[in-house]
């Protein structure tokens, strides 16, 4: 996120009122902002670049504030205000207008053709009666850095160039030529230079020489000329010095070089929407006409506003809010978006101003007004699905194996995921064009071109950085590498390896096959053809002549393992002999390694679910009958917060409270028919389901009968008196049982307390530990246990409450003692 610098006294005086720190902090979270840090020139220097540096620095109070790097409109403090100001209701957002010149024609930029080969877009404008103060000054220049660094990607798309319109005259030409045909003085110089002459004075210049690689290598350079001759820039490096703006500037020339028209749009409309409040008719751009090399001709800054609609209920749903559509119109008025109710249903129609390049979805929309309603006034919602996470079953398989390996004695490297082409080609005896390699299509350094294809040379050079340590060096490495694969939409697919290496003064193949059965033992392989695993011999220019195997696994080669080539170990720059193994380990998963994340029911489970009886045997359950409304509603409030009846796993609790059900449960049922969905997907796995710890569906039996009563009476006061006693003999069990005291739950534990050296005072020690006295706090017995060096520990038991004490209370109270107590641990913990 881009981080705007402002003053603070001149923020606040520009917002019309005092902010304490933690306020405004409060109004920059509430506007989706982030305020960084509260510092000062000077102290930024200081942290920077020392003390001696700051001496002379300025005091004044910075606010450090993260901008979205999308808001291009808050990157300066005009901006930033405007948007405050507006967000607090203080101010109407304002309306842009271009306009023609007061008298004669608008300024011209004629672009050529020759500006195709480097730059070949503009776009022009005029910032008219400006006034200038040096915040206005400093803010405006600041603002062409931000929008250097961000939008135009450190120029690279677009160059600004902003120009004294009173000290050159239109029309003006874009062009592009040959370097030493170039001649001007640029910025802040003195003297005249070519641009070859500026190309080798600028490489040494830390801030521009940063740009010089966009256009260096290119046979001509773009260039801007007034109708004079006079050079006004070269963009994206530099501007004549003759055309710079000043405090005394009143019309300034903004023009845009780009590789990218859209953006040079954007920039150009960000720059005149900024500082044009500061215009004798604020708002206000003159417009310039470019002409394209074709004849065509376009008059710029666009400062384009369009209209979107969009529902208030898909805000309502998107955000979790229940808000009137008028409501929503004045949310998102607030962010600068102007709104208005069209009286179709719930729609509103939002206009777009040209400083709000950002919002190209009504999903941006949507944010906004999110953001104007407040993140923390949105209501807590419980999900509407609930899941069980478990672990991916490639990575639990390769954490098994990473802890087997190490116990069979050897080293876990963890490698780069890129190399060089020469890593996994020439080293290793292969050509690039054979392997299936993905490409870095810009790579930085020479180390990192492709994605590796083979984890070997990564251990090969582990093994070279380290061979200076005892023999032998035993490393593997369990990782991913990457091949192309154009059956996936990335073209692209990952697949996990293990790679082992043994390096020493003899080849040692037998450890490296030994790893191989060891690794099979613990994959549950047995050694043979047809379902076991064999090794056969195989030809490979990694691998010594005849010292190389292919691995078969149920018939299907998994990978190899021999003893290295000794022309692959001296160009890893190893002298010893090297045996190497390396194999897939998906296919030990039994199934493919994308798992689906559901369980799809068998068409033969879904016919027999459809041929089971329509009404269940019971529908008695221990929600009541969930036949009926009342208990399917109390089942459903039971789900609210659970995924499943019991724990935290699907049981058989859950498969017969499914069967219980008569039919699939409304959609109104939200918790319940998440449940029923779900638990519907483990019909084809049942059987394997644990058992239930509670009996919550209730046999079926004659008491549901109202129709016949063959024991009871038909008197109905009888029955009354019946219930009265029943209810009467309920109550007083109830009362009685308040009276019994609450169980109150206790656990023993056993401290261990260190000192510090054999000559504290452990008598003195167990006396302050018993001074400890808390509510629901009991010390026990104590004993003084050795450690070593004639160091003992005091060893102490206590009982204590567990709502009122717990072991980090005691902790923190006795290491309080810290000129004698060294550390506390818990030996032993146990409910009592």
């Amino acid at each position: 996120m881009p981080t705007v610098g402002v003053k603070r006294d001149l923020l606040f005086k520009a917002l019309g009122r005092t902010y304490t720190d933690v306020e405004f902090d409060e109004l920059c979270f509430e506007f989706g902002l982030e305020l960084d840090e509260i510092t000062s020139e000077k102290e930024i220097i200081s942290r920077e670049q020392g003390d001696c540096k700051a001496s002379g620095a300025s005091d004044v109070i910075l606010y450090k504030i993260d901008v979205p790097a999308n808001r291009y409109d808050l990157l300066c403090l005009e901006g930033l205000v405007r948007g405050l100001q507006v967000f607090k209701n203080k101010l109407e957002a304002p309306r842009y207008r271009r306009v023609g010149p007061l008298s004669g024609e608008p300024q011209k930029l004629i672009i050529t053709k020759e500006t195709a080969a480097v730059r070949p877009h503009a776009v022009a404008a005029v910032l008219r009666n400006i006034t200038f103060t040096q915040e206005r000054y400093d803010s405006f220049i600041e603002l062409q850095d931000k929008l250097h660094q961000n939008v135009c990607r450190k120029r690279s798309l677009v160059a600004i160039g902003t120009h004294d319109l009173d000290t050159v005259s239109g029309p003006f030409t874009y062009t592009a030529k040959p370097p030493a045909d170039i001649c001007f003085k640029p910025l802040n110089q003195t003297k005249e230079f070519t641009a070859t002459q500026l190309m080798s004075l600028y490489k040494t210049d830390s801030h521009l020489k940063h740009f010089l690689h966009i256009i260096e290598d290119k046979p001509v350079y773009p260039v801007i000329y007034d109708s004079n001759g006079v050079v006004l820039s070269m963009p994206p490096i530099i501007n004549g010095d003759h055309s710079k703006i000043s405090l005394k500037t009143k019309n300034v020339f903004v023009e845009c070089t780009a590789t990218d028209l859209t953006k040079a749009k954007i920039v150009l409309d960000m720059m005149v929407t900024m500082f044009s409040e500061y215009c004798s008719q604020p708002f206000t751009v003159e417009e310039a006409e470019v002409v394209y090399p074709d004849g065509k001709t376009c008059k710029y800054p666009e400062l384009a506003y369009r209209k979107e609609k969009l529902s208030s209920g898909f805000i309502n749903r998107k955000v979790g809010i229940n808000e009137s559509t008028e409501t929503i119109a004045q949310l998102l008025t607030k962010m600068c978006l102007r709104s208005e109710v069209t009286g179709v249903g719930d729609e509103i129609e939002v206009e777009i101003p040209p400083t709000r390049s950002d919002v190209i979805h009504a999903c941006d929309i949507m944010e906004d007004a999110a953001m104007a309603y407040g993140f923390n006034n949105i209501p807590y919602t419980t999900p509407g699905t609930y899941t069980i996470a478990n672990q991916f079953p490639l990575n639990k398989l390769t954490e098994l194996l990473r802890q087997d390996l190490a116990a069979a004695g050897f080293t876990e490297a963890l490698t780069f995921a890129l190399c060089s082409k020469e890593d996994i080609s020439d080293k290793l005896g292969k050509k690039i064009s054979e392997i299936r390699a993905i490409h870095i299509a810009n790579p930085k350094t020479a180390e990192f071109q492709v994605a590796r294809t083979t984890l070997l040379p990564g251990l090969l050079k582990t093994i070279a950085a380290n061979r200076k340590m005892p023999l032998p060096l035993k490393l593997f490495e369990i990782s991913d590498v990457v091949l192309k694969d154009e059956t996936k939409d990335v073209g692209a697919r990952n697949i996990r390896r293990f790679c082992a290496a043994y390096y020493n003064k003899s080849p040692g193949f037998e450890v490296i096959h030994g790893l191989l059965d060891r690794t099979m033992q613990l994959l549950a392989v047995k050694p043979g053809r047809g379902d076991g695993y064999h090794i056969q011999a195989a030809d490979d220019s990694t691998f010594f002549p005849g010292r190389c195997a292919e691995i078969f696994v149920r018939g299907k080669s998994v990978g190899r393992l021999g003893v290295l080539h000794p022309d692959v170990i001296g160009r890893f720059e190893l002298t010893m002999p090297c045996s190497a193994l390396e194999m897939d380990i998906e296919p030990f998963l039994g199934s493919t390694a994308e798992v689906t994340l559901s369980h799809d029911v068998p068409a033969q489970e879904a016919v027999k679910r459809e041929a089971a009886p329509a009404r269940p045997a019971s529908t008695r359950t221990a929600f009541g009958d969930v036949s009926a409304p009342a208990g399917l509603r109390a089942l459903d409030d039971f789900l609210a917060d659970k995924s499943y009846l019991e724990g935290f796993a699907a049981s058989q609790a859950d498969a017969e409270m499914f069967d219980a059900l008569p039919s699939a449960p409304a959609p109104a049922l939200r918790h319940l028919a998440r449940w029923y969905n779900h638990i519907k997907s483990f019909h084809g796995e049942r059987d394997g389901l644990p058992a239930a710890r509670n009996r919550l569906v209730l046999p079926a039996n004659a008491d549901d009968d109202d129709d016949i009563d063959l024991f009871g009476s038909d008197d109905e006061a009888e029955s009354a008196e019946a219930d009265r006693v029943k209810r009467q003999r309920l109550a007083e069990y109830a009362a009685k049982k308040s009276k019994k005291p609450a169980l109150v739950a206790k656990s023993s534990i056993l401290l261990d307390v260190k000192p510090w050296d054999d000559e504290t005072d452990m008598a003195e020690l167990e006396a302050r530990v018993r001074g400890v006295a808390m509510d629901g706090l009991l010390w026990g017995r104590a004993k003084l246990v050795p450690v070593g060096y004639g160091i003992v520990k005091l060893q102490i038991g206590c009982v204590v409450e567990d709502d009122k004490v717990g072991t980090d209370l005691l902790e923190e109270a006795i290491t309080a003692f810290e000129e004698h107590v060294q550390s506390v641990d818990v030996a032993a913990f146990n409910k009592i």
